[in-house]
């Protein structure tokens, strides 16, 4: 039954289920009828329109002149070479944001996304195809590649790259799909209370919940603009989400780490499943897991310093408090 209220419910609970390594399930509730559908369908536009990926934004094939030349010695026209390229899915390493990376293959020869990574860039599809090219041939090109998001097409490129390169439409979106459901929830007698449940899945570029707290955070920037005429008060809830989205990636499996199968093993026997447990742990007490060698050791926390948590002492954040929350994520799945 509707009672007289002076403001809308705030809603109280959240949920997060890790449904695969590239796809999650947010939940959040409970909120006034009506509100449901006005908070997720933007946020599921800008999940889409503002989430940050990396795409290739222009080509220059040695041999070749334009797009719809073809190549000596390579099965594939330039054409479905081009579009394959821009079907790999890529991260730039060392926190860049533009990279020319050369690359030269010599046949006979198959390549896929795997014969791509090297220093400055990292395939998260490896075993997409590329391009083969027969015994007699040589592949040499340079690839510029940028971060970026939504779609930017070829038009709107071409004047900015260098000469000599093929500009490309860049899709710089991570995420593959959005999708949101809402749900009847029942709060005291109230049945009319209404529950988002939006399921997210990214191509590996970032986690789903990385790409869902930056479309929080687009929308936040956004509608920051009338706080400085308005004044209105909003500076907890924003500050409770932002350190929230500071540490998103601790609600992450381990799988995540991409660790040696030794490694991962290691944790999982210690009921350790989410990077957040790690990452809460001292050295002392990682050293305690049972059956972890120096090796394993040795690259857990290599890779755990280069996502920002190194077992130094220097976490930021309050231990507690995320404890407390990792233990609900994991009592939630």
């Amino acid at each position: 039954m509707k009672k007289v209220t002076i403001e809308a419910f705030t809603p109280t609970e959240i949920k997060v289920e890790q449904l695969g390594n590239n796809e999650a399930r947010i939940s959040v509730w409970p909120f006034e009828s009506g509100y449901g559908v006005t908070l997720a369908h933007p946020l599921r536009r800008l999940l889409y329109s503002s989430t940050v990926g990396f795409a290739p934004t222009g080509v220059k094939i040695e041999g070749v002149e334009h797009e719809f030349d073809s190549m000596r010695g390579m099965l594939e026209d330039v054409t479905i070479f081009i579009v394959n390229l821009k079907n790999l899915r890529y991260k730039l390493k060392n926190n860049a944001k533009r990279e020319v990376v050369h690359y030269e293959f010599e046949g006979p020869l198959e390549i896929s996304g795997k014969d791509l990574n090297n220093d400055l860039v990292e395939i998260v599809n490896p075993d997409a195809y590329l391009a083969t090219i027969n015994e007699d041939a040589k592949l040499s090109f340079d690839l510029i590649i940028e971060k970026g998001i939504g779609y930017v097409p070829s038009e709107n490129i071409k004047e900015e790259i260098e000469n000599g390169f093929i500009a490309l439409d860049a899709f710089f979106t991570p995420v593959k799909k959005a999708v949101y459901d809402i749900q009847n929830v029942l709060v005291e007698d109230n049945p009319d209370y209404e529950k988002i449940v939006m399921t997210v899945t990214t191509d590996g570029q970032i986690s789903p919940l990385e790409a869902f707290q930056s479309s929080v955070s687009a929308m936040y920037k956004q509608l920051g603009i009338f706080d400085k005429i308005l004044e209105v008060d909003s500076s907890s809830s924003i500050s409770a989400s932002t350190n929230k989205g500071e540490h998103a990636k601790l609600f992450e499996s381990v799988d995540n780490l991409n660790l040696s199968v030794r490694s991962l093993n290691c944790l999982k026997k210690s009921g350790i499943e989410l990077i957040g447990e790690l990452a809460l742990m001292s050295e002392p007490e990682l050293k305690e897991i049972k059956n972890l060698g120096k090796r394993s050791l040795d690259e857990m926390k290599d890779v755990m310093k280069a996502i920002g948590y190194a077992f130094d002492g220097s976490f930021e954040g309050n231990k507690e408090a995320i404890r407390k929350k990792i233990a609900e994520f994991k009592k939630g799945k």
